[in-house]
């Protein structure tokens, strides 16, 4: 078994890394400075990590446009100070016009722009009644109070990053193809670092929710703009749907893993079943001792890897709509047992590979924050447009986009996504059914007390992404910034390759491991994952992945 040492992930972390600064009182890592600062004043105006969260959502909706929204969803996972957990799904539905068949030519063949671009992909939206009602469950500041933030940064404005520059100027064509009129976004066609980003709509949009709550968004002048929307260009969503929206609250998915308690999202989200199954296939094997991207570390990771992504095509959708096998799928006996056709000679293709024998039967610009409260309260959220800026729609007056999240679905059994997901009948579209989603926040407990909350955006590599923070912590030995920096590698079951960023494994690895048979494709720079850790003086350490405009502050 070779060993390999920590230089690739030195090599990576040290351009944004000089120490590893902890917080006494609180901390919030999001992907924008703007965005965190809010959840930071928030948390020192004596609000909880749920009053943060909301502020940070909103907040995101103006400052990350590309995937913070009101006019998508998202999960949120929590755990109190007490050790209380609980799931919100405000995830997108279809709405109730959608068919299985809505995206096929005339010959049966998928159609996939149609579901990534334009009024007819867009689910009907879930964040608005998301926050609303953690609020009222959770939420300890007054409603209004957690809104403000963002409209000040909308009706003020906000300097944007060098990163956003780049993105508006080279989005600009797109967006001025899909709007009719010109916007905040397609205001400028060429955008520089610094420019002052003013959003009049949405900010009338976002006091419209502050003063009424959920009426100000699923009724009355947003709704009426929303449904004009749709018959601008062709989309679906009514005002029935709009009403009839609910977010729903749910059982979080938990296993173990080395002493540590995992804490994530069940279904309609894949995030928490695979984590957890990850977990139990490869828990058995001494990864910490074969050391961090060593190639039997590394096999064993993408074996796991293929066979729960077939699990994940076959047997995840809509719990509202299917009966998930979810008992078993979470069942350690059978994740090993999954794994025991596995040789440490020669890759499994993935032709070999189906999903298991079950008895009786989400762009890579999603986006996600982080929350750790004084007391201990902790929030994990991962919210999305789907693609980035999603449908690249903005809803004409009220100035926010539209997602895209309708390619979630299996827009035919058997054709990829966006993200080259395969999916089967379990995620088919039906009427105000919640499409499937790889969105993984996640919570860990170590002897019942707080230890690290984790996740990321990325589309199908949230789940990978994932799995490797917590390892690169757990056996690696990382801080959590280092842990978050570190270069990654992705396998998905199908297509049937590692993808690895530039800096992942060393060549002398990737050599042997195509003499055993593995393809591997080196892509770009993927996902954005945001962790906390508790110190063991229970002090918090926050990370920040480099890799985007991301920032923790804490107090």
């Amino acid at each position: 078994m070779k060993k390999i040492s920590f230089i690739i992930v030195s090599f990576f972390a040290i351009i944004q890394l000089n120490a590893q600064e902890s917080y006494k009182n609180g901390a919030v890592v999001t992907a924008h400075p703007e965005a965190s600062k809010v959840g930071v004043e928030i948390l020192k105006k004596g609000g909880n990590a749920i009053d943060a969260s909301i502020a940070v959502q909103f907040a995101l909706a103006v400052v990350y446009p590309n995937a913070g929204n009101i006019g998508g969803g998202g999960f949120l996972v929590y755990r109190d100070s007490k050790g209380k957990t609980d799931a919100l799904d405000y995830r997108e539905k279809a709405p109730l016009k959608a068919s299985e068949d809505m995206y096929w030519d005339k010959n049966g063949n998928a159609i996939t722009d149609l579901s990534l671009y334009g009024q007819f992909a867009a689910g009907v939206p879930g964040t608005v009644d998301g926050m609303v009602k953690a609020h009222e469950k959770y939420g300890k500041l007054n409603w209004k109070e957690l809104v403000q933030p963002a409209i000040n940064l909308a009706q003020k404005g906000f300097k944007i990053t060098k990163q956003q520059a780049s993105e508006l100027t080279n989005k600009h064509n797109d967006f001025v193809k899909y709007n009719s009129k010109t916007n905040a976004l397609t205001s400028k066609s060429s955008w520089k670092e610094g420019d002052l980003l003013v959003q009049k709509d949405l900010a009338n949009t976002l006091k419209l929710i502050q003063q009424k709550g959920r009426a100000g968004f699923y009724e009355g002048k947003t709704a009426d703009l929303i449904v004009k929307e749709m018959k601008r260009g062709n989309g679906i969503i009514s005002h029935e749907d709009l009403k009839e929206y609910q977010s729903v609250w749910r059982t979080p998915v938990s296993g173990n893993y080395k002493g540590l308690k995992v804490i994530s999202m069940p279904p309609p989200s894949s995030g928490g079943i695979a984590l957890v199954s990850l977990f139990q296939s490869i828990e058995d094997y001494p990864i910490n001792k074969w050391g961090f991207q060593a190639d039997s570390t590394i096999q064993v990771m993408v074996e796991a890897e293929r066979r729960v992504y077939a699990d994940r095509a076959e047997h995840l959708g809509d719990p509202d709509f299917i009966k998930v096998p979810q008992k078993q799928l979470l069942d350690k006996s059978y994740n090993v047992n999954r794994m025991k056709d596995f040789s440490f000679d020669k890759a499994t293709p993935s032709s070999a590979i189906k999903a298991g024998e079950i008895i009786g039967k989400e762009s890579m610009e999603t986006t996600h924050y982080v929350i750790v409260d004084k007391d201990g309260n902790a929030a994990s959220v991962t919210t999305t447009l789907n693609n980035s800026y999603g449908s690249l729609v903005v809803v004409e007056g009220a100035g926010f986009l539209l997602n895209d999240e309708m390619d979630d679905f299996s827009v035919k059994p058997g054709t990829p996504n966006l993200y080259g997901l395969v999916g089967g009948k379990a995620n088919a579209i039906e009427p105000s059914k919640r499409m499937l989603s790889s969105m993984t926040p996640s919570i860990l407990e170590k002897d019942g007390k707080l230890f690290m909350v984790v996740g990321t955006p990325g589309g199908s590599t949230i789940i990978t992404s994932v799995f490797q923070a917590i390892l690169n912590v757990v056996d690696f030995g990382m801080t959590m910034q280092e842990a978050v920096a570190a270069p990654r590698f992705h396998h998905q079951w199908l297509p049937d390759q590692i993808d690895y960023e530039p800096n992942a494994i060393s060549e002398n690895v990737r050599e042997s491991l195509k003499q055993k048979g593995y393809t591997l494709k080196e892509r770009k720079p993927y996902g954005r994952v945001e962790g906390i850790l508790v110190n063991t003086n229970g002090t918090y350490q926050a990370g920040a992945d480099p890799r985007g405009d991301d920032k923790a502050v804490g107090y």
